[in-house]
């Protein structure tokens, strides 16, 4: 077994060191000398790219969040404690609304926004108009989306159609929510858009269509692993609840 782990070894590090095209004097030394090289070759060349995947920063970050979720909050305060500045109450502002404490976000996001000179900073009033809707002010947060010049680009266009489409449909406007949830879901990544499409959908009486829109969200889920399908565990569980209560229903395409 020991054998066999070190030949595995020895052909990670050399296909590793091929797909890089990196130096062949690297190659002799993995098949003389197997054990040291190997070792050798991970922290030179392997250990110091790590940190230069955008993947394996992204589970580094994730694993410190939930390790400790509050660690970005202290360190945010902490600067803001060192200095009283727009960006720093707007730091604290995001660690806050990234900890569902939007309603602690709320006053931060705004005198960050009477803090900073010029014209305020249009994502920033999209996070405090984010915010406001998360503590059930509406009518506010509509009101300030509406005053926001547009996006630039696509994505922030179809993060603030999907908040548009929240504040609609929680201010009565459920026509309206709709025609919105039905564009934006086509390209928007995650399935918020698509669970909460789906709510309103079986709220209004179009079972079919919803079914429709939860089939699309068991296919999408089947393809991915346990560790994507965890970041959004709670959305997931609910779109596997409703599409079962339909089903039961009879509900067909």
């Amino acid at each position: 077994m020991p054998f066999l782990l070190i030949i595995g070894l020895q052909v990670a590090c050399i296909v590793h060191l091929m797909r890089r095209g990196g130096n062949p004097i690297w190659v002799t030394a993995l098949i003389f000398l197997p054990v040291v090289s190997a070792i050798a070759y991970f922290f030179v060349e392997i250990l110091p790219g790590l940190g230069q995947n955008r993947h394996v920063r992204t589970a580094r970050a994730r694993a410190v969040a939930a390790l400790d979720p509050e660690r970005e909050l202290r360190a945010a305060r902490d600067a803001l404690d060192l200095a009283d500045t727009a960006a720093n109450r707007l730091r604290a502002a995001d660690a806050l609304a990234g900890l569902g404490r939007h309603g602690e976000a709320v006053p931060l996001y705004r005198e960050s926004i009477r803090m900073t000179a010029g014209e305020p900073d249009a994502r920033t009033r999209g996070k405090l108009a984010n915010s406001l809707y998360e503590t059930g002010q509406g009518v506010e947060a509509l009101a300030l989306l509406n005053a926001i010049p547009e996006a630039v680009g696509q994505s922030e266009r179809d993060n603030r159609i999907l908040l548009r489409a929240k504040l609609l449909a929680h201010l009565g406007r459920k026509e309206d929510a709709l025609e919105l949830y039905a564009d934006v879901v086509t390209r928007i990544p995650g399935e918020e858009a698509r669970c909460r499409y789906a709510a309103l959908l079986i709220e209004q009486g179009w079972d079919r269509k919803a079914l429709v829109v939860l089939e699309e969200v068991e296919k999408r889920m089947q393809r991915m692993d346990r560790q994507q399908r965890a970041a959004e565990a709670d959305m997931y569980r609910w779109a596997m609840e409703a599409l079962a209560a339909l089903r039961s229903k009879g509900v067909t395409e």
